[in-house]
């Protein structure tokens, strides 16, 4: 095993190039309602956010085919330049992706490629992840496997946090309208081959895990990864032990709490996009830590109890947590102190073209709301397009963050001992592959169909706003149920073979 200061090099070379890809992942979400009005027909946004949900949600469908593809490749050549590999393919989509043409340009080639970039991002990230979590762990100490794979955890969350930040950093360095308007939204894109370019200089000077180097001078790496993974059936029940007792509902829990969270205060609350941004971020940074105190803390209790935990958690409180976000942004029991009204055009000028009429009200609570309807000029049977923007009060603002922050640390329960969890249920000649599958087809399946299914369910007649939250809660207390029945809370601290 590496010496203490060997350990954190390696942590941090792992952890630099994990942490880009998830941000090269990431700025696809959190761009989707600026990229569902360039890459799909403008003329129901409802379906055109959908088609960008839809598409978000293909990178996390494909991530397990990246799982198989890289995961074998990890077991038979080694894990560095696997995940070197990953790293340079998920650099190169998410730079391209921001120099595709708008649908106004190119028309139906602009969502079709896309999509295929979307694609080789979500194969990529298939292939990152396991890579670095086996990596770490099999060069930490065997008393904290726990606690050292925690800190791959927290790129997750980082990537999310670093790219809410350069969104936001230049969104305010371009201008507002330039950046949704115009093309500011695809520098966050292209920034992301500097990004690439530095961890692949880092991971360049990283050596072999020592278990598989030790594998591997041995004569014994694997010669059929996929047939022993799956074909064996000791360990293919492992595999489906793994996805349905516990990646399943971690998948949903983590993408509940940060990604449906931040989709939801934007088109169900309709907070300001810059504070509703912002709100997330704080959150992020105040709970970001609990990652590696419960990595650490399975490293003594075991991974179990806490993972359903927080599961059990996110079952009983995502309704009542969900339903105060959206009494706190509701506007309508508040009483207006100021109301303000313009008109661009004016009726009177250039009458027969569109007329954009902005309302902006004040509370008596300081919260803002701001209504932009955009209408005919001279009367039609058009019905007119009505936005609401609401800029909450300070008070709220916080009450949110708190909120936020308790669903966050759901997140860091389920997430911050899995890593370490998943590579002791493995041998090391076919971990890679092993843990690749259960985990990237319980978080990219189940938890990345979280933001679409759950908005597609609340499109239906009849449901409300709270209605999306029972494919989450259903998918978590199956897992919790499933786990609590069939998972040991004894850690296996022999990962040698």
């Amino acid at each position: 095993m590496p010496s203490p200061k060997g350990i954190w090099k390696v942590i941090t070379a792992s952890s630099v190039g994990t942490l880009i890809e998830w941000y090269d992942f990431y700025i696809f979400g959190s761009l989707s309602t600026i990229i569902s009005q360039k890459f799909f027909p403008d003329a129901n946004p409802t379906a055109a956010l959908l088609s960008t949900l839809a598409t978000f949600a293909a990178g996390f469908v494909v991530r397990p085919f990246g799982a198989l593809v890289f995961g074998r490749l990890g077991d038979l050549i080694g894990r560095k330049y696997t995940f070197l590999l990953t790293l340079v393919l998920m650099g190169g989509s998410t730079f391209l992706i921001g120099l595709v043409p708008s649908y106004a340009t190119i028309g139906g080639w602009a969502p079709f490629l896309v999509l295929l970039l979307r694609l080789l991002q979500g194969l990529a990230l298939g292939g990152e992840y396991g890579g670095a979590a086996t990596y770490v762990a099999e060069h930490a100490p065997e008393n904290r496997r726990g606690f050292f794979t925690s800190w791959i955890q927290t790129t997750a969350t980082l990537g999310l946090f670093v790219s809410l930040g350069v969104i936001l950093t230049v969104r305010r360095i371009v201008g507002v309208e330039e950046f949704t308007a115009g093309d500011g939204w695809r520098i966050p894109f292209l920034l992301s081959i500097l990004l690439v370019i530095v961890s692949i200089f880092i991971r360049m000077k990283m050596q072999e895990s020592p278990l598989f180097a030790k594998l591997k001078s041995e004569g014994r790496v694997s010669k059929n990864p996929l047939k022993e993974s799956f074909g064996h059936r000791a360990n293919f029940k492992m595999v489906l032990l793994a996805l349905f007792g516990a990646t399943m509902g971690q998948g949903v829990i983590w993408y509940t709490s940060q990604f449906y969270a931040q989709s939801f205060i934007l088109t169900k609350c309709h907070v300001e996009y810059e504070q509703a941004n912002s709100i997330i971020l704080i959150a992020l940074v105040l709970t970001t830590p609990f990652f590696v105190v419960f990595g650490a803390l399975s490293d003594k209790i075991g991974r179990k109890n806490i993972m359903l935990l927080g599961m059990l958690l996110g079952v009983l409180l995502y309704r009542p947590i969900f339903q105060q976000l959206y009494e706190i942004a509701d506007v309508s029991k508040k009483a207006v102190v100021v109301e303000r009204r313009e008109s661009n055009p004016p009726p009177h000028v250039n009458s027969g073209f569109i007329q954009v009429v902005t309302i902006e009200k004040r509370f008596d609570d300081g919260t803002k709301l701001k209504t932009t309807l955009k209408e005919p000029a001279e009367k039609k049977s058009v019905a007119p397009m009505m936005t609401n923007e609401v800029r909450l009060a300070e008070k709220d603002k916080w009450k949110m963050v708190g909120l936020i922050a308790v669903m966050v640390l759901f997140v860091t329960m389920v997430y911050g001992p899995i890593a370490a969890f998943l590579v002791e249920l493995f041998p090391t000649q076919i971990r890679y592959t092993s843990m690749s599958l259960p985990y990237h087809i319980g978080n990219g399946v189940f938890g990345g169909l979280v933001p679409f299914i759950a908005t597609l369910i609340t499109t239906i007649p009849g449901t409300d706003h709270l209605s999306g939250l029972w494919y989450p809660i259903g998918v978590a207390a199956l897992c919790m149920v499933i786990g609590f029945l069939y998972l040991s809370n004894k850690i296996d601290t022999d990962v040698s073979d």
